[in-house]
């Protein structure tokens, strides 16, 4: 079963998958409330929700017994010109990511099921999860073998390196399982060191001062003690992950049509982002994970990049 799982997981188009058992993740449990309590999440009140849930898997998804996680490279094969606001490379696909797993991962289903009949799933409830649920992704990814947690809270592939999208399939069935690799961060601390706001310590990531959170989740003003920290992204972050040694070593461009990367991120220049119209940015983003971000937080983004431009 773990086979032909793994070889239709490769065969649909995901890079790698691996499987492990379903339990529930104490170690995960205590961090976590650690980190909620010091306020890391910022405003990111949801992840307080359903807190027994994503460190239970069995209480989210009753009946499951293993986790299959698949990974995709997204790494792009074209870069953005560098004097233009940066978007992170995960949202360069003209596609919402989103909409692509989920689709691979339904097709992987239906493999399965129809292999190993329709109770291997609990079709009741949602068992496909792409960053949509109280799930803790990366760490299923690291239980089941597809690389480890790096210091910059993000999993590294060896192959692949941490530019990757995960999907999570929780099944009703058991089978055989993949075992954790080790850690290969060792002394290492350019991620830690290299992040402009000290987002990134040895314990954890805080939101607050997160690039990433900064330029999509935070829903009131950057603060100004950030604005001229934004290292020229307009959307995300990817410096702890560009200046990982594993990354300069194995990421490289995917080869995914579903990810082809939208047209104005390879092409425009810093003045038309400037002059993106509302228009504009439906026509170019209606479909990808930018839109998650909405046009009035990309113009403000922009707005206060432009600031500091001019007065650089």
């Amino acid at each position: 079963m773990r086979n032909f799982i793994i070889n239709t997981a490769l065969s649909i188009g995901f890079d790698a998958c691996g499987i492990t058992k379903a339990e529930t993740l104490s170690a995960d449990a205590s961090y976590l409330q650690s980190w909620l309590k010091a306020g890391c999440h910022a405003s990111m009140k949801y992840l307080e929700r359903n807190f027994d849930k994503r460190v239970n898997p069995k209480l989210l998804v009753p009946g499951c017994e293993s986790i299959i996680v698949v990974l995709m490279n997204y790494f792009p094969s074209e870069m953005q010109l560098s004097a233009a606001p940066q978007i992170a490379k995960y949202a360069y696909s003209k596609i919402d990511y989103h909409k692509v797993l989920k689709t691979k991962l339904q097709q992987l289903e239906k493999a399965i099921t129809e292999k190993f009949g329709k109770n291997s799933f609990n079709d009741e409830v949602q068992h496909i999860f792409v960053d949509s649920a109280p799930v803790l992704e990366r760490r299923w990814a690291e239980k089941a073998g597809l690389g480890w947690i790096g210091k910059n809270k993000q999993l590294i592939h060896p192959g692949l390196g941490s530019y990757v999208f995960i999907g999570i399939l929780m099944m009703n069935a058991e089978t055989e399982y993949d075992l954790p690799i080790k850690n290969r961060c060792g002394n290492c601390r350019k991620c830690i060191d290299s992040c402009p706001t000290q987002a990134l310590s040895e314990e954890w990531l805080d939101a607050n001062k997160c690039i990433s959170y900064l330029t999509i989740e935070c829903k009131t003003n950057i603060p100004e003690e950030f604005q001229g920290k934004l290292s020229n992204y307009a959307v995300g972050c990817d410096i702890c992950a560009d200046v990982c040694p594993w990354n300069r070593k194995w990421a490289q461009p995917n080869r995914h049509p579903e990810l082809e990367t939208a047209s104005p991120i390879k092409k425009w220049n810093c003045k038309q982002w400037e002059n993106l119209n509302q228009e504009e940015f439906e026509s170019a983003f209606s479909k990808s994970a930018i839109e998650y971000v909405g046009y009035s937080k990309l113009k403000e983004n922009i707005s206060i990049l432009m600031e500091k431009f001019k007065k650089d």
